[in-house]
């Protein structure tokens, strides 16, 4: 079971959530820590994840999960609700990179994914969410790639997939209509010739059997 996996089955299905995405990330600046701060628990993986309730009304949450060496657990360790999200930083509206910001109500983190691929995947999902969930102020998505906000998006490319299987089935189904039209037609065409073949040579056959008498009587006149 991948670590995503995982983190949907410890973490949200318990909670009655499901989750949309994922991301592995690390900071890219160095927390400060406090002077009173204990020694911490060592090496760990963040992910920041993106859940909604299955009830209704759905509620969409962004959560930082960390995995600590040495565990397999997953522990959620911060949420916010999407309408406390206020800025999200692609940084580079020009090429594909890993960092983003997250800016919220009362925290701001600068983070560094796993690859750029899987931020790009994890922003056009936020972002699609946010558009459809947010209730309050939508967030602001700055120096974003516009692939990312709309166009050419996962979410759009997966949605023109389907148009174009749809299309192309049609398709098929229209064109396999017009041959059997067609093919009903000459079916057609044959019958009504062979009717016109049969009635012709039922009007034709007792004049043929008349003739054929006439020479049977001719012969026979010849022969007396």
């Amino acid at each position: 079971m991948s670590a995503k996996s995982a983190i949907n089955k410890e973490v949200f299905i318990p909670h009655d959530e499901k989750m949309l995405a994922a991301v592995q990330v690390r900071r890219r600046t160095k927390k400060k820590i406090p002077f009173l701060a204990t020694g911490g628990q060592g090496d760990y993986m963040t992910f920041i994840c993106l859940s909604v309730t299955n009830k209704k009304p759905s509620h969409v949450s962004i959560t930082k999960v960390k995995q600590f060496q040495g565990s397999s657990a997953f522990i959620k360790r911060s949420q916010w609700t999407v309408d406390q999200l206020r800025q999200v930083n692609g940084i580079d509206p020009n090429k594909d990179s890993p960092e983003f910001d997250l800016t919220f109500e009362n925290a701001f983190d600068q983070w560094v994914a796993g690859s750029a691929g899987e931020k790009c995947t994890f922003i056009q999902i936020l972002h699609h969410t946010c558009q459809r969930y947010s209730s309050a102020r939508k967030p602001e998505f700055i120096n974003c790639q516009s692939k990312l906000l709309g166009g050419n998006s996962i979410l759009h490319t997966a949605a023109d997939s389907v148009t174009s299987a749809v299309q192309k089935a049609s398709q098929a189904l229209n064109e396999r209509g017009e041959r059997l039209g067609r093919t009903e037609e000459k079916t057609a065409d044959m019958m009504n010739s062979a009717e016109q073949f049969a009635v012709t040579a039922h009007k034709r056959a007792p004049c043929a059997q008349f003739t054929i008498r006439q020479q049977v009587a001719m012969t026979l006149c010849r022969e007396d």
